[in-house]
């Protein structure tokens, strides 16, 4: 904690108060790489977006709102001079619909470009309870069943949730069911351009310290989800966690996965920091803003150009070479994925229980 505040440098020689930008000032390799970065419309995604267009790289930006997304792209080129337009495209994904990720894949397939970073950064917490198409909750972890639930917590972890101790809420999340299909489709075209270009590739999971908070089985929730079912009532936050949980499992699974194939591609995960942006635009107010407040002057609280800064240094800096199933928070290593879920063993039911509810929805199994 007293590292975080002072922003004093690990062994990276980063820290908690580094930018995007300053993490990425040495990375001058940056003109023949192709990244995707979901959730690139606001806040950390459009900062990891930003950063990574103006030392050069070639950026698709998928997005459900493609008027946000050309907004987004508009204020990128704006702020970079020489900056050819043509090398940041827009393109129709939305995360909450099966359908909607597999026509992404073969259109940005169809554009003949070469693969070499994905980073899943998009993400949502809410508080009205809807269904996706597909007609499940848009969540992977199914929310916490029941009423009234109150939590043992403390100041700094409320600060971290940005919520009263005691409120339970019905939920609509995005969660991990769309970026587990994304990257598992993506995965052969990651593959064959690192092996044709001898650039290693890299996945960046951008999830939260949030599930070290919550005990309980993962299992539990996704017995839980079911169609068309919308009288139960969530807590919201237990069930981010939870969808916070799934992308270091899955990050967990699909690094064994990478060893096991001797694939030049390497998954990692990260932690952004407490950092307020669009995530809690459904609970504007006097309550976030006093939070944020205390949160700011404290000194817990992030900027958008540091909390993007982990993620910038994961996807490009060439220390992370060959680095794989590890967890990273302000710009340095944490141990590995595995040490982080404390619950290695489930990764591998949660990765079969994941292609179980893509193949069921789908209607047919997944390469």
């Amino acid at each position: 904690m007293l590292r975080y505040l002072v922003g004093s440098a690990g062994a990276s020689g980063y820290g908690s108060k580094s930018t995007a930008e300053e993490v990425t000032r040495s990375c001058t390799h940056l003109s023949s790489i192709t990244v995707i970065v979901t959730g690139a419309t606001s806040g950390i995604g459009e900062e990891t977006t930003r950063v990574l267009a103006k030392r050069g790289a070639r950026i698709v930006i998928p997005a459900r709102n493609l008027k946000a997304a050309e907004e987004a792209k508009t204020r990128i080129v704006s702020e970079l001079e020489c900056f050819d337009h043509s090398r940041i495209t827009v393109m129709v994904l939305d995360l909450s619909s099966l359908n909607s990720v597999m026509n992404f894949v073969s259109e940005f397939e169809s554009l003949n470009l070469p693969l070499n970073v994905l980073i899943n950064n998009a993400g949502r917490f809410c508080y009205e309870r809807a269904s996706s198409e597909d007609g499940i909750e848009m969540t992977f972890a199914t929310n916490y069943l029941g009423k009234n639930i109150i939590y043992r917590t403390n100041l700094f972890s409320s600060l971290l949730i940005m919520r009263p101790f005691t409120i339970t809420d019905r939920i609509d999340q995005i969660g991990n069911v769309g970026h587990f299909l994304l990257t598992k489709l993506l995965l052969n075209k990651m593959t064959e351009t690192a092996k044709s270009t001898g650039i290693q590739g890299r996945i960046v999971n951008v999830t939260s310290n949030i599930h070290s908070g919550f005990s309980g089985d993962i299992f539990e929730y996704l017995s839980q989800i079911s169609r068309n079912n919308n009288n139960r009532e969530y807590d919201a936050t237990r069930a981010y966690a939870f969808s916070k949980l799934a992308n270091v499992l899955h990050t967990v699974q699909l690094a064994h996965r990478l060893q096991e194939m001797k694939a030049n591609v390497t998954v990692n995960c990260v932690h952004p920091g407490v950092v307020r942006t669009n995530l809690n635009r459904d609970r504007e107010g006097f309550i976030t803003d006093l939070i944020f407040y205390l949160a700011s002057k404290s000194k817990l609280l992030k900027t958008i150009p540091q909390s993007a800064a982990t993620s910038c240094y994961v996807a490009t800096n060439r220390n992370v070479e060959n680095v794989n199933g590890k967890y990273f928070a302000d710009c340095n290593e944490q141990g590995s994925c595995d040490s982080n879920t404390k619950s290695a063993h489930l990764a591998e039911r949660l990765w079969s229980a994941s292609e179980t509810i893509v193949s069921t929805l789908n209607g047919k199994p997944q390469p």
